[in-house]
């Protein structure tokens, strides 16, 4: 059904792979529509109560396809990609159903943002969690402005967002980022033990509070995401942005003027 995610469903538990493995899951125009599709559709899926997103092969997600977009010489590109973001980043925070992270190896930019959409992060020590759209001269998309306020606070938020710097498992935890810091390759079986925790429980209840909270802010997690919408465009177009993608793809130190 798609070509870049896997959805699984078994009772009242579905499981979602992103699956572009040769490509350390990084999310590509292709992925980002189907991710948007998916969510869209599982708001149907009324038997399903506990949502579980993981990575195949080595990583969660390295994030957006920096080399999709350096082969990219049109800008208005972003103006459309925005829009699947947008509508994924939606339909994900407004699930009726419980949401869980299962992350190993790299969770950085947009694949960090889906991330932190979730009900319950759980990373594994080693993993490389980072909010580096700064590395490549842009701004957080996917609402990793929303996601990053509500998680640390806008002092804070900002001052991440800044640094883009990598964080292990422990360095998150310790921040507030994510919930469970566990053991490498340890990540599926408490996740498995998660969801049979919250299945035991009285899911309905935690699903409603949940809604409560979460249409609450709707209105600030729209206005965020057209912020980040129109930023991202411009910052596409600037030479600071030309300068990361090209020294990522050359592996060298960018050289960044402030244009």
């Amino acid at each position: 059904m798609y070509e870049t995610i896997q959805l699984e469903i078994a009772e009242r538990k579905a499981t979602l792979t992103l699956n572009r493995p040769t490509a350390m899951n990084a999310m590509d125009f292709t992925m980002m529509r189907e991710l948007a599709d998916c969510f869209e559709a599982l708001h149907k899926e009324q038997g399903v109560q506990v949502l579980v997103i993981k990575g195949e092969g080595k990583v969660f997600s390295a994030g957006g396809d920096v080399k999709m977009m350096a082969s990219s010489t049109d800008f208005s590109d972003f103006g459309t990609i925005m829009g699947d973001i947008a509508r994924l980043v939606k339909a994900y925070y407004t699930l009726p159903m419980l949401t869980i992270a299962q992350i190993h190896g790299a969770s950085a930019g947009l694949g960090f943002s889906l991330a932190l959409g979730s009900d319950i992060i759980v990373a594994e020590q080693s993993s490389k969690l980072a909010m580096n759209f700064i590395g490549i001269g842009l701004i957080p998309d996917g609402a990793g402005h929303f996601f990053m306020k509500e998680r640390l606070g806008t002092a804070k938020a900002k001052q991440m967002i800044w640094e883009g710097k990598v964080l292990n498992g422990e360095e998150a935890l310790a921040l507030g980022l994510i919930d469970y810091n566990v053991a490498d390759g340890a990540a599926s079986v408490v996740v498995d033990q998660l969801v049979g925790k919250l299945l035991a429980s009285p899911i309905l209840a935690m699903i409603e509070t949940k809604q409560i909270l979460h249409g609450a802010n709707l209105g600030q997690l729209e206005q965020i995401l057209q912020g980040e919408s129109a930023g991202q465009v411009k910052m596409r177009q600037t030479k600071d942005h030309l300068e990361g993608i090209q020294a990522f793809v050359e592996k060298r130190v960018p050289q960044f003027n402030g244009k």
